[in-house]
């Protein structure tokens, strides 16, 4: 039976955790948490029933698989200070910035690792996780993480050259996501329905057409021109958000964030 070490509590940790214990992905007493936040730590563990670890040298010890979910500004400071009691380990990765064959640089040769994107949705069961190919975990490790990201979502694979287009999409996607809400539910307020209502009616619509997308495996564009009447209400709503640059401005954002996460892999 693997054991498991959180390395990290903050949402994205604590999220992956919960998920992983309540879907008996792993047990309470398999997992071993640490965070430089010790007060915050022990919490968790008392409300999740799980060990919280008095050092990282600790964690390190107890844990055969080990969740990074740290800050990359802290990641390289962690791996350095922690190179020798890392080997024989395996460690999954959530840092970006951080390509599975940069880990892999930085770790001795027998530290097995995973690279993986996970987003916030995951703090409510329904993330989408990506992880990196060419991991170099056993088996039985793989199946593990597997187990543990599909406790808050869904899991894909692509290529590493592919992970920066994953952090665009899906990685940081939600933020795209919650402006369009946060602008669709302002024009209703606008039009005069109460803020709360029509930020809900927003929300689901989001939700209901999303589902649609996923069940049904139709393209968005087909799904589109359902809804849109020859003459109609929506299709000239749709023109006049093509015409103020939605689609543009969308792609433009994605790119960004891809260029940015380059930047931050070049930069480590």
């Amino acid at each position: 039976m693997l054991t498991l070490g959180v390395i990290g509590t903050g949402n994205m940790g604590e999220a992956l955790l919960r998920g992983a214990l309540q879907s008996n992905a792993v047990a309470g007493s398999q997992v071993t948490i640490f965070d430089t936040n010790r007060e915050k730590a022990v919490r968790l563990g008392e409300s999740l029933g799980v060990f919280v670890a008095d050092s990282l040298p600790d964690l390190l010890r107890a844990a055969d698989v080990l969740l990074l979910a740290v800050k990359p500004n802290v990641f390289d400071a962690l791996l350095r200070e922690n190179r020798d009691a890392l080997y024989g380990k395996a460690l999954i990765s959530i840092a970006a910035g951080w390509s599975g064959k940069r880990l892999q640089a930085s770790l001795p040769d027998d530290t097995r690792v995973l690279r993986v994107m996970p987003n916030t949705p995951a703090l409510i069961g329904e993330g989408m996780t990506v992880f990196e190919a060419g991991d170099t975990l056993l088996p039985e490790e793989k199946e593990f993480a597997t187990k543990l990201f599909s406790a808050v979502g869904k899991v894909e694979t692509v290529d590493a050259k592919l992970m920066d287009a994953v952090i665009g999409v899906s990685g940081s996607g939600p933020a795209y996501v919650y402006m369009f809400i946060e602008a669709l539910g302002d024009g209703g307020a606008r039009a005069g329905l109460p803020r709360d209502l029509s930020y809900k009616l927003a929300a689901q619509t989001l939700i209901g057409a999303a589902k649609m997308v996923e069940e049904t495996g139709r393209h968005p564009g087909e799904l589109k021109d359902m809804v849109c009447s020859p003459g109609g209400t929506t299709i000239e709503a749709v023109a006049t958000l093509e015409k103020n640059g939605l689609r543009r401005a969308v792609l433009a954002g994605v790119e960004a964030c891809i260029e940015r996460a380059k930047e931050l892999d070049d930069n480590i």
